[in-house]
């Protein structure tokens, strides 16, 4: 077997690496007895071979580690210069050779006469792509009607081009993918579709596991996947295979194969375009192989069909790489004024001002923000789409390019909203509901209400494998880069109960003092880098909370800083020093930059909270928080407001805090640790004596847990003892602590502890009341 080809049935899972995840998935399909059109790929492995030995590979290193994808015009001349270097380097002689035989014995296995050829579709299939990490949504290139051996080679090698494409360059960087790209070719034989679409074993606005989304169009799918006609709309009851719903879409126009010459378009008249694709019985046969689909995978499945003389094909299969919460979003009363109405394709809800726009040059002007209103959207969109604040595009369906970028970035979207750009108009404030599919006039208030604790706010892990271990105490995960949050987040963790800023805070300010930038009037750069890089680890978490510890550098830290010297003091101890909420007093003008950047973030992911380090007094607490009052964080619904339990005093001031507005306590057992033994932490002398298993400060920790039971407060705790030590955990568990938060090599750990201690105070309370 050549390591350039492999065909579909000699493929599985465990052959992504070689084959990319579109490869993969065909490869099990097929082992799964479902119907594919035959094909096969052409390898990652002769990919590489291509760049070696056209000596591409060192040279393109080069070019990308240099770029800075934020410059948009640097992005498109480096990736230019990489795709013609790809298309003037020619194929080394093995490569070509395969390919052309493969060719030759698809056209052996599928037509009667051996000089016949096949008309093929080429699809690029990445390592990365159409995995449960990302679904790169169409971003490398695809061509169909591929006909004979020089077309199939020019279209492998366009596809190869495609992994360098701008789109595909700054999505990988922005979802922090390291390591060199690979990619495979997909090599297929062509459906004479009549009837086509895309299906959702699981519903990609609501989540909801039970129901099966079908969408059709008539003719070749690749109007649905392009979100180039509103395609009808079917849900499925998956247990039984009832069909529950039936919304007929507007099918203007549809594609049929034409040959060399490319697909055939048809306008379909009014009548047919209004009329239904599928009954039920066919709604009910795609519904059964998507469920097929699913059991074989163990996980819920975004599948491609195409019906040809009455038999249903698999085209390709892909895991849901995003999943919606399933907490309530109440639509906004009706007597708010509707604008225009579509489908729901990813939740949640914006207010911004509205940005007509035809084309993705039309979109520069787009701000962060921005209600991105268009006809449809395409990969070129994506680094736009990113700045929006929610995207309505007239037509498409659930499982178009805007619907499942929005979904992945987390971003409000409705698709097949008619009439958009004629009912909207430029630059108006509109309230964009993307669970009900509804664009409201004005500013519409979040209706979501507000959750009693952080515990109700998080929702069900995203993107992992099924929690082998589930425990009524919450996990969650110490975090402080950006870069790290894809990564941490598919891990079992309920989400992140410390989100240390002093990394982020140290990149936004470039080696600067924050008070000299103040002073040159540079206050809104710290602002924008600041909210770059906590939408990221907001986003990848979404919809788990995430608990953002203010900035809570010591003088000793800033003073470092160019222009430190200036501002900072020297202090003696600067542990106890000029830190934390003292400083936000103190510094209302600075305090005020990471607030700002935090509200930019729950514009679009209210997961995003707020926690106060070294609290020491109620009146210095009271003055802090009319400060968050008045940029409005408070105000927001479901927002949460923590403080830090680190100074002692927070036994006696507990019951202020909570009148205050203090809603969650979070126990810092560092400098907890220190401040009750008197020990400085950071002293090697005295290390022999910081011990967070000591008496004193344990009986702390049950004082202030107790105290925040007693005045309904959630309690956390940010350390590594419960990790370490199981008696920790369930000293921990049995006070009632509500959640614990570790670092990310500790959570297995952890979470065996804390399932150990949970089942251990049942047994005994079972064995109790024998």
């Amino acid at each position: 077997m050549s390591s350039n080809i492999r065909w579909f049935e000699d493929l599985a899972r465990k052959d992504i690496p070689l084959a990319g995840g579109k490869g993969a998935n065909l490869g099990e399909l097929i082992a799964a007895g479902l119907p594919v059109p035959p094909g096969f790929t052409v390898t990652a492995h002769a990919f590489t071979t291509f760049l070696e030995q056209g000596g591409l590979r060192g040279e393109i290193a080069a070019l990308l580690d240099a770029l800075n994808v934020d410059d948009t015009i640097a992005l498109r001349s480096t990736c230019e210069s990489i795709q013609r270097r790809v298309h003037e380097t020619p194929f080394p002689p093995g490569i070509r050779a395969d390919l052309d035989a493969a060719y030759d014995e698809l056209c052996e296995r599928t037509t009667e006469t051996q000089d016949s050829s096949v008309l093929v579709a080429v699809r690029s299939s990445a390592t990365m792509e159409d995995t449960a990490q990302a679904s790169f949504a169409g971003m490398n290139r695809s061509f169909l009607n591929v006909l004979g051996k020089e077309q199939l080679a020019a279209r492998v090698k366009d596809v190869w081009a495609s992994l360098y494409s701008p789109r595909v360059v700054f999505y990988r960087k922005r979802l922090g993918l390291e390591g060199e790209p690979e990619i495979a070719a997909i090599v297929q034989m062509m459906v004479e579709a009549s009837r086509s679409g895309v299906a959702f074993s699981v519903d990609p606005a609501s989540g909801d596991p039970d129901v099966i989304v079908i969408e059709a169009a008539f003719g070749l799918g690749e109007v649905v996947v392009a979100g180039e006609v509103e395609p009808d709309n079917y849900a499925v009851t998956k247990a039984d295979l009832s069909v529950r719903n039936v919304h007929i879409g507007h099918k203007s126009f549809k594609l049929s194969l034409g040959g060399e010459s490319g697909n055939v378009r048809t306008e379909l008249s009014p009548e047919q375009a209004g009329s239904r694709v599928l009954n039920d019985s066919e709604i009910q046969g795609v519904a059964e192989l998507v469920r097929r689909a699913e059991n074989h995978y163990g996980a819920p499945q975004d599948v491609e069909w195409a019906i040809e003389n009455g038999t249903i094909y698999l085209v390709q299969s892909r895991p849901v790489t995003t999943i919606p919460g399933t907490e309530s979003e109440k639509e906004p009363a009706a007597r708010f004024n509707e604008l225009v109405r579509g489908l729901g394709a990813s939740p949640g809800l914006a207010v911004g001002a509205v940005r007509l726009t035809s084309t993705p040059d039309d979109a520069e002007r787009l701000e962060t923000g921005d209600i991105l209103v268009t006809t449809m959207t395409s990969p070129d969109w994506v680094p736009y789409m990113r700045r929006a604040g929610a995207i309505v595009t007239e037509s498409g369906g659930m499982t178009s390019h805007a619907a499942i970028v929005s979904r992945e970035l987390g971003v409000p979207c409705i698709v097949g909203a008619r009439g958009a750009s004629t009912a909207l108009t430029d630059g108006m404030t509109v309230t964009v509901d993307g669970r009900a599919g509804v664009v409201f006039e004005g500013r519409v208030e979040h209706p979501r209400t507000p959750a009693t604790g952080i515990a109700a706010e998080s929702g069900a892990v995203v993107g992992g494998q099924p929690p082998k271990i589930v425990t009524a105490t919450r996990l969650y995960v110490n975090l402080a880069e950006p870069g790290k949050a894809d990564e941490v987040a598919a891990m079992h963790v309920d989400g992140v109960g410390l989100l240390r800023a002093e990394f982020m805070i140290l990149t936004a300010l470039q080696g600067v003092h924050p008070r000299q930038l103040i002073e040159e009037g540079r206050g809104d750069e710290f602002v924008e880098r600041m909210e770059e890089q906590v939408r990221i680890i907001a986003q990848a978490f979404y919809p788990r909370p995430v608990i953002y510890r203010a900035m809570d550098f010591r003088t000793n830290e800033f003073r470092g800083l160019t222009g430190g010297e200036r501002y900072e003091p020297h202090e003696e101890n600067p542990m106890i020093g000029y830190r934390g909420v003292s400083r936000y007093v103190a510094e209302p003008d600075l305090f005020r930059l990471e607030l700002e950047a935090m509200k930019r973030v729950r514009r679009n992911f209210p997961n995003l909270h707020l926690m106060l380090p070294f609290v020491r007094t109620g009146s210095e607490l009271r003055t802090c928080k009319a400060i968050i009052d008045e940029v409005g964080l408070t105000s927001e619904p479901g927002f949460h407001l923590w403080a830090m339990a680190e100074v002692p005093s927070i036994v006696h001031w507990l019951e202020d805090y909570a009148e205050i507005g203090i809603d969650g306590i979070s126990i810092g057992s560092n400098d907890l640790t220190q401040l009750v033994l008197g020990v400085d932490r950071d002293n090697d002398q005295l290390a022999h004596l910081f011990d967070e298993r000591d008496q004193a400060v344990t009986e702390s920790i049950k004082d202030i847990v107790r105290e925040c039971r007693r005045l309904g407060l959630t309690s956390s705790i940010c350390g590594q003892a419960p990790s370490v030590f199981p008696e920790y955990a369930e000293m921990l568990v049995r006070i009632g602590i509500d959640s614990i938060s570790v670092s990310a090599d500790s959570l297995d750990l952890a979470r065996y502890n804390i399932a150990s201690a949970e089942q251990r105070i049942m047994l005994e309370q079972a064995r109790s009341r024998d």
